[in-house]
């Protein structure tokens, strides 16, 4: 396979069929939080899970937004493997809580066809362009130093295997959450806690700011609409016990954490351009 660094046409094919998806689901989820009884393909309750679900799929469309238009393969390619993480986690919840879904609604056929097709796309897509990326830094690049990266890397580890334990063991961890869950919702949660854990270990094998650029936006935009959703639905946080205090304080310091290192590796980069150019 030709080392390129090209976006295998396909992918963009892939990236252009998801988006409206994530749009819709965006719109439903976000906005119409109290009312995915009738509209959305299973019930949500409360308003925060299904808020948090969205605010998943905003940071979705912005890397699928980012795919199409990137030019280079390795700008976008350790997203990839998050979206197959999470969506097969999705689909494995689907049919481990079959009997939770409104059978017949368009949402609900739209639901099941996106997640038991999309880990498959996603999948193709890796396999067809993952070797393309011939590990060299864009022009005007930045070389994230080590330490840096271990600890953002430390951050997604940490947010992996919550994710993962959500997952897992939702009954047990219902119980504690920092507002109410059922083992379906759970588990969604967990889906979503996995996204930043797979995309920022990857730091520890690549030290291209170019390779995290657009995937760091699409996690800030994720954050933005996680933290307005605590705020605008706060009333569903629990209102005994340090779970919800110790949720918002993490949403709060992952947000200003990653905006800091965007920033920070952004600056750097510009330098390295000057320099470059000079």
């Amino acid at each position: 396979m030709k080392r390129d660094d090209a976006i295998h046409p396909y992918t963009r094919v892939v990236a252009a069929i998801v988006l409206p998806f994530l749009v819709v689901a965006w719109v439903l989820l976000y906005l119409l939080p109290s009312d995915t009884d009738t509209l959305f393909a299973w019930t949500i309750v409360p308003s925060l899970t299904a808020m948090l679900l969205a605010a998943a799929y905003a940071g979705g469309v912005w890397f699928f937004v980012s795919v199409l238009r990137a030019g280079r393969w390795h700008r976008v390619k350790y997203g990839f493997p998050a979206v197959l993480v999470f969506a097969a986690l999705l689909a494995a919840a689907t049919l481990l809580h079959w009997d939770r879904f409104h059978f017949g609604h368009v949402s609900f056929v739209t639901w099941a066809t996106l997640y038991f097709t999309t880990p498959v796309l996603v999948a193709v897509a890796i396999v067809l362009n993952w070797r393309a990326d011939p590990s060299t830094a864009d022009e005007r690049d930045y070389r994230i130093p080590l330490a840096p990266r271990v600890m953002v890397a430390g951050v997604g580890a940490v947010s992996l295997v919550c994710g993962l334990v959500v997952f897992v063991a939702p009954g047990i961890v219902a119980g504690v959450w920092a507002w109410e869950l059922t083992p379906l919702t759970a588990r969604v949660v967990g889906a979503v806690l996995t996204l930043p854990g797979v995309v920022n270990l990857w730091l520890l094998a690549d030290s291209r700011w170019s390779a995290f650029r657009s995937i760091f936006q699409a996690q800030i935009v994720s954050l933005v609409f996680i933290t307005a959703a605590l705020v605008l639905a706060r009333g569903d946080l629990a209102t005994s016990g340090l779970a919800a205090p110790a949720f918002v304080l993490g949403i709060a310091v992952s947000l200003v954490g990653f905006a800091a290192f965007y920033l920070w590796c952004e600056r750097r980069s510009a330098r390295t351009g000057s320099a470059v150019s000079e």
